[in-house]
C-alpha cells in the first residue's frame, strides 16, 4: 500500500471532475464532439452527448467515493481502468490536432488537454494498479488509516494538498500552456 496516496488523491479528484461535469456537460460534450468520428456526427447529436456525459460524471463521482471508501482490489482496477481510459482519450486528442480547445475535465472550458494530462492519467492510473494489486480484499479507508502515523491524519492532509496541486497542474498549467502558444504564434498584419 505504499501507492495509496497517489491512489486515494486520484480518488479525490475523480470526484471533483465528475461533480463538475454532472453541473457543467456542456463543455466536455463539445470537447468530445471533435473526437467522434466525421460520419458519426451528423447521427450523434450534442443533446445525447451532454446526457452522455452527464451520467458517465456520475459514475466518475461514484467510482471516486467507492475508491476512497472501499480501497479493495476491485475498485483500484476500475479506477486504473478510469485513468487509463482518460490518458488514452487525451493522447488520442492530441494526436489529432493538438490540444483540444477543453479537455472538460473540470466542466470547464478553458482546460485544454496537454501531454501533462496523459503523464499524469497514467501515473495515477499506475498507483490505483498498485493498490488493485497491493491491497487486502477486505476492510474500509479507516481500516487502511489506522496503520498510518496519527491514525492517517498526515496521509489525508497530503491527499488534500495532492489533489490541489493535481487539479492545478491540469487546470491552471494548461491555461498558461494555451496561452504561451498563443502569444508565440505570429499575428497577421493588415
Amino acid at each position: 500500500m505504499e501507492l495509496i496516496g497517489p491512489y486515494l488523491i486520484g480518488c479525490v479528484l475523480l470526484v471533483g471532475a465528475g461533480a463538475s461535469k454532472v453541473v457543467r456537460p456542456d463543455d466536455t460534450a463539445r470537447a468530445l464532439l471533435p473526437l467522434v468520428p466525421p460520419r458519426l456526427r451528423r447521427v450523434v447529436a450534442f443533446g445525447a452527448l451532454r446526457t452522455s456525459v452527464r451520467l458517465l460524471a456520475a459514475v466518475e463521482v461514484a467510482l471516486g467515493v467507492l475508491g476512497l471508501l472501499l480501497p479493495r482490489p476491485l475498485t483500484g482496477a476500475l479506477v486504473a481502468a478510469s485513468y487509463f481510459a482518460f490518458a488514452g482519450v487525451s493522447a488520442y486528442a492530441r494526436s489529432q490536432g493538438g490540444a483540444l480547445a477543453s479537455c472538460g475535465c473540470f466542466g470547464a472550458p478553458d482546460t485544454p488537454a496537454t501531454y501533462l494530462h496523459v503523464a499524469i492519467d497514467l501515473v495515477l492510473g499506475g498507483a490505483a494498479v498498485a493498490v488493485a494489486v497491493g491491497v487486502p480484499t477486505t476492510g474500509w479507508l479507516v481500516t487502511a488509516l489506522a496503520g498510518q502515523p496519527l491514525r492517517g491524519l498526515p496521509l489525508a492532509a497530503l491527499t488534500a494538498v495532492g489533489a490541489a496541486m493535481t487539479y492545478l497542474a491540469l487546470s491552471g498549467l494548461s491555461r498558461l500552456h494555451a496561452v504561451r502558444l498563443s502569444m508565440a504564434t505570429p499575428s497577421r498584419s493588415r
